[in-house]
């Protein structure tokens, strides 16, 4: 293999390579990059002068800020305490902390209250350098202006909250470190007014005018209801309808009570008239008993003592009264000696009584009898009454539900009416779940951006210029280095020459 000696050329086109096909593509080395962007060290320092020229300037026109700084800790209140306006679905639910805090951040982010605080300071105050375009705007111009005004307030405002934290961090940038101060604590003043507005304020004559139109419609409800009771001759309905339900119970259990008591005595009346037929009217009320013999046979056993005391037993004469004596006895035992008395007959006493409780059994039943159909005529009246109530109830129902339910719902919004009027005083004299940690003080020291902005200039000066000297190193025609031609065709580079023009 022949030895080819090369001389590289900065200006010279691109050798063809072997065999035709087309220029060659340069390979550099990590050490080539030195010595080629080292040749365009003018083209690289210019471009870095004029791009930090420019970020200086830029650096110079930039003012100090100065930042006002407040704190704020929340709790949760009871504004936050759902209390619905009618019924009690969900009534007590509170949110967590956290939300709490995002709530309270937002309404300190929002452009309303931002305008506030641009309308009590003055747009002119705030943004000096707008205050005449302003003045001399029209009203389309205005609003414009306030906008923007709102939106530059909020994007000078940085508010900072944590997790698990109810304390709410407040800055605000101006260049005047005074209303840097009065913008926050301006800020922190109308935030209190708003939120209580925004909270609880809200329409404080919703529950009454709906409290108006319960008592307008209980009104209606109220004349139809006594109208009701009117036509329908009724006093008080549960009261009456009450009162003929334990009627009916009694006259029920009396007719009851009565028909088994006529079955009753109608059975013993029956009873004793049958007895009363088989007794007779009159009967021997007493009849006295022969003692004759009985007296005789005294006297004869007197006798017999007597003769005794002067005869013998078995003298004639004492045998003769002891033979009469036996004889006596004998007809005694035998009942041969005695005989009817005296006898009276008058009015059976049974019968009597028979027939004086037939009579009163008669009486009883008759008045039973009638009681009867008292009772029988009572309970179909009763029964009918009933019905016309119980025909008569679902209007009365619903003329009670309506009632009951307006009656109710004008009490609750009256209730509801006084709570929310109460806690609008309560809540005017100040928020108690909210309290300013910090209010805001003039910054003695404000921040400058100079240094940053010079420096980032710098930085990006310096990849400027390397970009650009990368840039004409690439588009240089021909192999710069003897080593990048070596690497680009090779071929080892024996000698190399200066250029001359």
């Amino acid at each position: 293999m022949s030895t080819s000696a090369w001389i590289s050329v900065p200006h010279d086109p691109p050798p063809r390579s072997v065999g035709g096909l087309g220029g060659a593509r340069p390979r550099y080395a990590p050490t080539d990059f030195v010595t080629l962007l080292w040749r365009e060290k003018w083209l690289m320092l210019g471009v870095f002068l004029v791009i930090v020229v420019l970020g200086a300037g830029f650096a110079m026109t930039l003012k100090k800020t100065y930042t006002a700084n407040s704190s704020l800790f929340v709790r949760l209140g009871q504004e936050y305490v759902y209390e619905p306006r009618a019924g009690d679905a969900g009534r007590g639910a509170v949110p967590n902390s956290d939300q709490v805090i995002q709530s309270e951040a937002e309404i300190l982010n929002s452009g309303e209250l931002h305008e506030r605080v641009i309308r009590k300071l003055g747009l002119g105050a705030i943004f000096p350098k707008v205050a005449d375009k302003y003045a001399r705007a029209t009203p389309e111009e205005k609003r414009k202006l306030m906008g923007e005004a709102r939106d530059a307030i909020g994007k000078n405002l940085k508010i900072e909250t944590a997790p698990d934290n109810s304390i709410i961090r407040l800055s605000y940038q101006h260049q005047d470190a005074d209303m840097a101060e009065k913008v926050l604590n301006t800020l922190l003043e109308e935030y209190l007014i708003y939120r209580r507005t925004l909270l609880i304020g809200g329409e404080s004559r919703v529950l009454e005018r709906q409290r108006d139109i319960f008592e307008r419609k209980l009104s209606e409800a109220d004349a139809a209801y006594q109208a009701f009771l009117s036509t329908n001759d009724i006093g008080d309905f549960n009261a009456q309808k009450t009162a003929l339900i334990q009627l009916q119970a009694q006259v029920e259990q009396q007719k009851y009570a009565v028909e088994a008591q006529l079955q009753d005595r109608t059975g013993r009346l029956a009873a004793v008239e049958a007895e009363l037929a088989r007794t007779p009217a009159e009967t021997v009320l007493y009849r006295d008993t022969d003692m004759s013999a009985s007296t005789k046979l005294a006297q004869l056993k007197l006798e017999r003592e007597g003769l005794l005391a002067r005869y013998t037993p078995n003298a004639k004469p004492i045998i003769d009264i002891n033979a009469q004596i036996a004889q006596l006895e004998q007809g005694l035992a035998a009942g041969r000696t005695a005989g009817e008395g005296a006898r009276r007959s008058g009015p059976n006493p049974i019968w009597q009584t028979l027939q004086t409780t037939r009579n009163d059994l008669k009486a009883e039943v008759a008045a039973l009898q009638k009681s009867q159909a008292i009772y029988a005529q009572q309970v179909p009246d009763v029964n009918a009454r009933l019905l016309r109530l119980a025909q008569l109830e679902p209007q009365f129902n619903e003329l009670s539900r309506d009632r009951d339910v307006l009656s109710s719902n004008v009490r609750d919004f009256t209730v509801k009416e006084q709570q929310d009027e109460a806690q609008r005083q309560m809540s005017a004299e100040g928020s108690d779940n909210i309290r300013i940690v910090q209010r805001a003080v003039a910054p003695s020291t404000g921040k400058s951006l100079k240094k940053p902005v010079l420096m980032l200039a710098v930085v990006f000066a310096m990849f400027t210029a390397l970009c650009a000297g990368l840039v004409r190193m690439f588009l240089r025609p021909g192999l710069q280095t003897p080593a990048s031609a070596a690497r680009t065709l090779n071929m080892p580079v024996l000698a190399t020459a200066g250029y001359k023009r």
